[in-house]
């Protein structure tokens, strides 16, 4: 996700002034000049005396990918570098959420005309050169390429526009009801009845359109066509535009890969959006590039915005270039995927990027793992590039630093600086701090394997340019997406001087310099933990750069293990748990050089050696030895740490390698060690609390705390004093646990005056837990008042011997054993069943070498991609998510690159997408497909993955939630006696209760065999709540599972009748030799002439042979209905009505009738089968009925007759001939509801017949809403040609719009 927060003016205000780049200031005042620096800071880095010193080295010669949401190259600052080069070299979306299939191929007529893929006509422009005359069609839902955001403006804009049109109809359509009632002020005609009734229905479909109106926005077509030398695009935006003149295909100025022609074009002016395109896959993958949040561009902005008229306004280095990569998914919002993270490595190394800034980032299982950190050390340490990524905005707590850029030793993590200058000028606050200080909200390290976490620090705050759809130059702000770019422009303005000095650019030299050159931020050596080595200075860091130039370009690698343990490996000492803090610890450091890739091994290697001195920061903890003599294949040595004498609390060392021949190097390796010694709890009721502890901005408290064995919750109380204006706190609580994210728990809480407040969050027995409370750092300033804070922590518990159960399907009740460990627990168990998850295995597995070089590794490895295809049917509507346990909940640190879904229904309109988190989606009754998209390089892998299961999880109704049953017997379950409620724990006393199975006949209908329910058991609650019956509303719930048994057999199953068929031997084979025929007969093909031609034969041979017989008669029918080459129309369905008539008159309807009025014996085994056999025929007199009438209206289409010219009136004359459509539309209305799904359109044709559209209308939405069945394209149809009829231009617009939903050609390009 994204690391950085938008700020809004109401969050701050005042005035303000800044000064040194770390040190105090008293009050000082901003003047134009400083205030518009503070804009955008690069005082604090040193980056402005080092351009003033150096102007040619503004970033010249540099390139920076920006890996992010995408930018706009129409923004402010970002079109032309200081030296007059185009600012941005490449735009791409490596996501894929732009791609336009573009496979289908059309040619122009004589006219220039071709059909786009929307199905709309297009003129393509005479002057464009196109040798092959193909042209590739594609089209694309416009807000499918929009944000959120400006998705909202637009819908806003066009529903106003929409509302005219509609009230406008809606007036004329009241005054011509109007005009009617004083026409006729009595209404007995059942004619004038239902015109009447015809005009009420147009006012109300209206209204309810107006009430129901969901814009799904314009379509745009896309042409692709080759001219020779490049693919050309075009697009069609006239659906944009309310001038239906601008936005023609023929108009537009055809673009190419926008890194041929660095051209971009503008949607409309509504929207002012920027996109630009690229063509892949020779013409048959249009992807069209937008951003999908105003991240990147803000990013871009810091780093390298050029501002000719307005230079303090520049980023931080103004002459470098760009390349985009776009690796937020505009269809999960701007959640990074696999698939962008890959495709954008292989776009730097394929530009030759210097530089990488990623401002994306996320919480990690394992530090330093995964397959994208994996390609990350590639690129690094054989192609040079230099990776520079935000920590992350998760503190204040330790060990919250984020992936990839906090946990990964290849990338340089930042975290945010404020300085007093930003928080006066940028901020606005009403008296900045007297010092520089990390944002309170900034990630802090160390890792989990105890890395610093964190490099450096830079200004996490800019006013920067953002994408032109935002209606706005610059915006505010902050992250350590802000911090992130700021260090990439400053290494950029590094990378510039070492090209123009012919210095070699190596990461491993920038890094070093960087962390040896940096200011420190604070005086404290654990502030390490919060700001790396601290604030990086370009200017001094370039001179430590140019005095090591001579030296080998190298990097160290630390690996950390316990002395006697092989593992785990980690990258520093992290002593966090109790016991590790209570006795000295040997530990073996592996310390090994690397060289890049192409490094010589006889002119590099082989010679390297090196003196190293060890020091210790702090040798009555840490003692290492106190020199060493490293060569290329590394040494190990041994570190004593004894933290036994230490206070509680947080303790941060380090042991250092120094070159003894060049000290003034500084550090060239260190081991970070950070202890923190917890706080024993030993008190009973364990109780802990934390008195007068005084706050300012921005300072935070850390108290450490060896949760007491056997807690499993803790509440607790803040309570503070000692101020006026109101104060804003961080509070955060972190554990960590092996192989697992932190466990963190926040809030953030405001004061607006002394006052307590209290919470309570689940912890982890035996596990140190850190509380970090802190002063956000701007809440308070100008108040010059200390707050106090009195903090007081009650831990509870509720042992049990089964945290996660499984009911296996038997009638067994499970066993629970609960104790209370640390104090007097009430038990009062809840669980209920709340969810449901099925299984399924994918009925299709479908392996592809993917065909772009986007996908083509720089080790020159193509990427594969495995599609799984599942598919489930939903019996009523749902909210269903997908959950595939193996790959779920991991981008960063899982070894698989990328997953991707989409679910579909029959029509092929995708209903959800998603990726490794999965979210519900509301699905209506229906069958769906789902598509599961998986990428590797490694056959291998995605050949495991062919039978991969995948549950589909929803959640339970509310009525079909079920509550479990607890006794305090075994056979409770059954006998019903035994409930179990309640008691209190005692500790020490263990205590015993049953938890039931649900009742079989409690479960829902959903549940089949191998389906598993879900819900939660707890077992206690709050000291200061009341019983509640929502376990997950407890402090603390565990996961509950039953999985579904056989379902029990129907004993009336496999009964056979009572009575054997009385029928004699030689009839009953008959009857057999019969159907069998006509099952046959209805399998024939009729593709050809010929074909029909012997199907014709044996049709009349079987009339011959079984005269009358309906079921033959119905089968002919069918057969002829489900021909798809006709040639003459008027034919055809003459035929139809010929085929209709014959199965009519096959059938006594008189004697139909009569048996329908008898009432039949539900007890009568025969009389069922009698009304059973009716229902047949009876459903088969109307089906012929309904054909024959569909037959008649289409003859009637097609000659262009008009029954209301015929007939002024219903009851036709007798001067004219019969209506036969009326006479057996009539028959029709005796045996089935005219108005339901199945017989409705004939309803609709017959109110269309005579005029009446607006009931006809009212017919049709009323069956397209009852048919519980995916939609039916013909209905749909239908409804465009009546509004069309009716001139409701803007209705049928709007439901052409949403055809392109319902109705897709194709499933969209994963």
């Amino acid at each position: 996700m994204p690391c950085s927060s938008i700020e809004t003016s109401n969050n701050f205000c005042g005035g303000g002034d800044g000064g040194d780049v770390n040190g105090r200031i008293h009050n000082f005042k901003l003047n134009e000049h400083t205030f518009l620096a503070s804009l955008m800071p690069k005082k604090e880095i040193g980056a402005d005396r080092f351009i003033e010193a150096h102007p040619h080295y503004d970033g010249r010669g540099a390139v920076i990918a920006i890996f992010d949401s995408g930018v706009d190259p129409a923004a402010s600052g970002l079109q032309l570098t200081s030296d007059g080069k185009p600012k941005i070299l490449d735009v791409i979306d490596c996501t894929g959420s732009g791609d336009v299939d573009t496979s289908k191929v059309v040619k122009a007529d004589k006219d220039g005309r071709i059909q786009g893929a929307s199905g709309a006509s297009l003129v393509v422009n005479s002057s464009w050169k196109n040798p092959s005359g193909e042209w590739h069609v594609g089209y694309k839902l416009i807000y499918e390429l929009f944000t959120d955001t400006l998705t909202s403006r637009i819908k806003k804009e066009r529903k106003r526009k929409w509302d005219e049109k509609n009230q406008e109809e809606i007036a004329k359509a009241v005054l011509h009801l109007d005009e009617f009632d004083q026409k006729y002020t009595k209404v007995e005609d059942l004619k004038l009845k239902r015109a009447r009734e015809d005009l009420q229905n147009r006012i109300d479909l209206l209204k309810k359109q107006g009430d129901s109106y969901d814009d799904k926005g314009p379509v745009i077509d896309a042409v692709v066509w080759h001219d020779g030398e490049l693919w050309r695009v075009a697009l069609d935006t006239q659906s944009l535009h309310d001038d239906r003149k601008c936005g023609k295909l023929a108009d537009f100025v055809p673009l190419t890969n926008y890194r041929i022609e660095q051209k971009y074009g503008i949607f409309s002016e509504l929207d002012a959006c920027t996109f630009v395109v690229n063509v892949y896959d020779e013409g048959n993958i249009l992807s069209i590039v937008t951003d999908c949040s105003p991240h990147a561009t803000h990013v871009a902005g810091i780093a390298t915005a050029f501002h000719p008229q307005e230079p303090l306004l520049n980023g931080v280095a103004p002459g470098a270039q760009i390349i985009s990569c776009k690796i937020g998914d505009a269809r999960l919002g701007s959640m990074e995927t696999g698939t962008g993270l890959t495709r954008a490595l292989i776009a730097a190394v394929e530009h030759k990027c210097d530089l990488i800034n990623m401002s994306y980032g996320e919480p990690t299982l394992l530090p330093d793992y995964g397959r994208f950190v994996d390609l990350v050390n590639e690129v690094v340490n054989k192609y040079r590039l230099i990776f520079v990524s935000s920590a992350g905005n998760s503190g204040p707590a330790l060990s919250t630093v984020g992936a990839p850029g906090g946990t990964s030793s290849s990338i340089i993590g930042v975290g945010a600086y404020v300085s007093p200058a930003m928080a006066a000028g940028a901020h606005s606050v009403v008296e900045p701090p007297p010092e520089g200080l990390e944002y309170t909200w900034s990630s802090r390290g160390p890792t989990a394997d105890g890395d610093l976490g964190v490099c450096i620090s830079a200004p996490g705050g800019a006013v920067a340019p953002v994408p032109t759809w935002t209606l706005q130059g610059r915006m505010l702000m902050n992250g350590t997406s802000m911090a992130s770019p700021s260090a990439c422009g400053g290494i950029a303005l590094l990378i510039s001087a070492m090209k123009a000095e012919g210095i070699p650019v190596s990461p491993y030299s920038v890094r070093i310099a960087l962390e040896n050159t940096s200011i420190p931020v604070g005086g404290l050596p654990e502030d390490k933990l919060t700001a790396g080595q601290g604030l990086m200075q370009v200017d001094k860091a370039y001179e430590y750069i140019q005095k090591s130039q001579d030296l080998s370009c190298v990097c160290y690698q630390i690996k950390v293990n316990q002395s006697g343990k092989s593992t785990p490996i980690s990258r520093g000492i992290y002593l966090r748990e109790a016991t590790a803090c209570q006795q000295s610890t040997e530990w073996a450091v592996h310390v090994e050089p690397r060289f890049h890739d192409d490094a010589s091994k006889l002119e590099q290697l082989v010679p390297f050696e090196e003196c190293i001195e060890l020091r210790s920061s702090n040798n009555a903890v840490v003692r290492a030895p106190e020199y060493l003599l490293l060569t290329h294949n590394g040494r190990t040595f041994n570190v004593v740490v004894d933290p036994s004498n230490l206070a509680d609390g947080l303790h941060y060392y380090e042991v250092y390698g120094i070159d003894c021949k060049a000290p003034w190097r500084g550090p060239l390796f260190r081991i970070p060690i950070t202890i923190t010694k917890p706080k024993a709890v030993l008190n009973r009721p364990p109780l802990v609390s934390f008195s007068k502890m005084s706050f300012l901005p921005g300072h935070i408290e850390r108290r450490y705390i060896e949760v007491p064995l056997g807690a499993s919750w803790v509440e607790a109380t803040m309570r503070t004093s000692g101020f006026d204006t109101s104060r804003r706190f961080f509070v955060d609580t972190v554990q960590l646990c092996p192989l697992r994210r932190p466990i963190k728990w926040e809030s953030v809480v405001t004061f607006s005056s002394p006052t307590a407040k209290s919470f309570d969050f689940p912890v982890v027995g035996g596990q140190t837990m850190e509380l970090a409370i802190a002063q956000f750092w701007s809440s308070g300033m100008g108040s010059h008042e200390t707050t106090i804070v009195d903090f007081e922590i009650v831990f509870h518990g509720i042992g049990v011997n089964r945290t996660e159960v499984v009911l296996d399907g038997s009638e067994a009740p499970i066993r629970i054993e609960a104790e209370a460990l640390l104090a007097s627990e009430r038990l009062a168990p809840t669980a209920t069943l709340n969810k449901i998850r099925v299984p399924y295995r994918p009925t299709e597995a479908k392996l592809c070498t993917l065909p772009t070089n986007r996908d083509k590794l720089p080790s020159g490895k193509q990427i594969l991609a495995l599609t799984l295809t599942y598919h489930f049917k939903l019996e009523d509507g749902a909210e269903v998510k997908p959950h595939i346990p193996l790959l779920n909940n991991r981008i960063y640190d899982t070894k698989f690159e990328s997953q991707f879904y989409m679910i579909s229904d029959t029509n092929k309109r995708v209903y959800a997408m998603g990726d490794c988190y999965p979210a519900s989606s509301q699905l209506p009754k229906g069958e769906y497909s789902l598509r599961l998209y998986l990428r590797h390089d490694n056959v291998q892998y995605l050949e495991k993955m062919k039978q991969l299961v995948l549950f589909l999880e929803r959640n339970l109704e509310e009525k079909d939630i079920i509550p479990l049953n607890f006794f305090s017997e075994p056979d409770g379950p059954v006998m019903g006696n035994g409930t179990f409620k309640y008691s209190i724990l005692v500790p020490g006393i263990k205590e015993s209760f049953y938890l039931s199975p649900p009742n079989k006949d409690k479960l829902p209908k959903c549940s089949s065999q191998g389906s598993v329910l879900l819900g939660a058991i707890s077992h206690g609650n709050l000291s200061y709540a009341g019983e509640g019956k929502n376990p997950q509303k407890n402090p603390v719930s565990y996961q509950i599972s039953y999985v579904v048994p056989p379902s029990k057999i129907d004993e009336d199953k496999g009964k056979g009748s009572s009575s054997a068929s009385t029928k004699p031997m030689a009839e009953r084979l008959q009857e057999e030799v019969r159907e069998a025929k006509i099952k046959v007969f209805g399998s024939l093909k009729q593709d050809s002439d010929e074909d029909r031609s012997e199907w014709k034969k044996l049709a009349q041979s079987l009339k011959s042979e079984y005269p009358k017989y309906t079921p033959l008669l119905v089968k002919i029918l069918e057969s002829l209905l489900s021909r798809s080459n006709i040639g003459d129309k008027i034919h055809y369905y003459e035929k139809i009505i010929s085929a209709a008539d014959e199965v009519i008159d096959s059938i006594d309807a008189d004697e139909l009738a009569k048996l329908f009025s008898l009432k039949a014996d539900p007890e009568d085994e025969d009389s069922e089968k009698n009304k059973k056999k009716m229902e047949t025929t009876r459903d088969q007199l109307a089906e012929a009925l309904y054909q024959k009438g569909l037959a008649l209206a289409e003859i009637e289409s097609i000659k262009g007759e008009k029954p209301s010219a015929l007939a002024a009136s219903e009851a036709v004359s007798s001067d004219l001939r019969s209506d036969l459509f009326e006479e057996n539309f009539k028959e029709l209305t005796k045996w089935v509801d005219v108005k339901s799904s199945k017989y409705g359109t004939l309803y609709v044709l017959r109110e269309r017949r005579f005029g009446r559209l607006g009931t006809a209308l009212k017919v049709l939405n009323d069956m397209i809403q009852d048919d519980g069945e995916p939609p039916k394209k013909k209905f749909y149809e239908m409804k465009l040609s009546l509004l069309d009829e009716i001139g409701w231009n803007h209705l049928s617009t709007y439901e052409r719009q949403w055809m392109h939903v319902r109705f897709p050609p194709s499933l969209p390009l994963f």
